[in-house]
């Protein structure tokens, strides 16, 4: 049975189709016990609200949350990001930006600036740009081992390219997205390199610097999006291109990549700096009271 609790305020928002549950909380006051069963409960697309997760959007002295205590030097908010499954996420590359859309456009955050935004992944700089899509750094990618993946429905096994963008990820090349199947059941890869699971990207080329992905978000199952999977397809391109230095380090001038998703539209850049930025809309699109959770 669905648990209740007296009404609270939620929203709703997406960044290229990968919705979530927003719960402001700036004060820590209502959903610092949130469990599984209550994220299971409001992202839940028949009986819930529905979302690829849950943003619940805190200020960083307001919550006891290990990665809040230490930024509260650099960052006012924090992002408290849980998958769909209720498992607890390092980073969301779609949500930060829909983080950033409500700091903006309901908690009075000014927006002449960078907004600086602590995550389980560190703190993290995310614009808006003068077209009013929301950029946001991914930081420094990190590569991880190679390995494979294999596909249940088809059984086909593939060779992935590993990479870290605060959480870990496993590319695939592939010359059909058709070839990744339903992607209902999660794709088997090797738990000796992802003990704590991975996201899976399935990739195909589509034009110089322009690529088109399909995403198995760990905790989430598929979704028509994912951020920080982006970053990783086009990391792991850009290494396949030459159109970075073999080792990984950064490029001399920035590197910039089209990656479509299911849900639309994004760019990534690598930049001179070392860091990839993700460039995409961020929409808050309902609001209004529930009792779930």
């Amino acid at each position: 049975m669905t648990r209740t609790h007296a009404p609270y305020p939620f929203a709703k928002g997406h960044g290229t189709q990968n919705d979530f549950v927003i719960l402001p909380d700036a004060e820590g006051d209502r959903h610092e016990t949130i469990d599984a069963a209550g994220v299971r409960a409001l992202t839940d697309r028949r009986a819930g609200i529905g979302g690829d997760g849950i943003l619940r959007v805190v200020r960083t002295a307001a919550t006891a949350d290990p990665a809040a205590v230490a930024a509260r030097d650099e960052a006012e908010w924090f992002m408290d990001y849980r998958n769909a499954d209720g498992s607890i996420a390092e980073m969301c590359g779609n949500g930060i930006r829909v983080f950033a859309r409500w700091l903006v456009e309901r908690e009075g955050v000014d927006a002449s600036a960078p907004l600086r935004i602590a995550t389980r992944a560190g703190v993290l700089a995310v614009a808006v740009e003068p077209d009013g899509r929301i950029s946001a750094s991914m930081g420094a990618p990190r590569r991880l081992p190679a390995s494979e993946v294999t596909v249940r429905d088809t059984g086909a096994t593939l060779p992935t390219t590993g990479v870290d963008m605060g959480n870990p990820h496993a590319v695939a090349f592939v010359d059909d997205l058709a070839e990744a199947g339903s992607l209902l059941s999660e794709p088997v890869y090797d738990a000796g390199v992802y003990p704590t699971g991975v996201n899976i990207e399935f990739v195909v080329r589509r034009g110089e610097r322009h690529v088109a992905m399909r995403v198995h978000e760990r905790g989430s199952g598929e979704t028509l999006s994912c951020g920080t999977g982006a970053a990783a397809v086009m990391v792991a391109s850009a290494l396949a291109d030459g159109a970075v230095p073999a080792d990984g380090t950064p490029p001399a001038a920035p590197v910039v990549y089209r990656v479509d998703v299911p849900g639309g539209e994004l760019d990534l850049t690598w930049t001179s700096a070392g860091d990839v930025v993700l460039t995409g809309p961020a929409e808050i699109v309902a609001e209004g009271f529930t009792t779930l959770g």
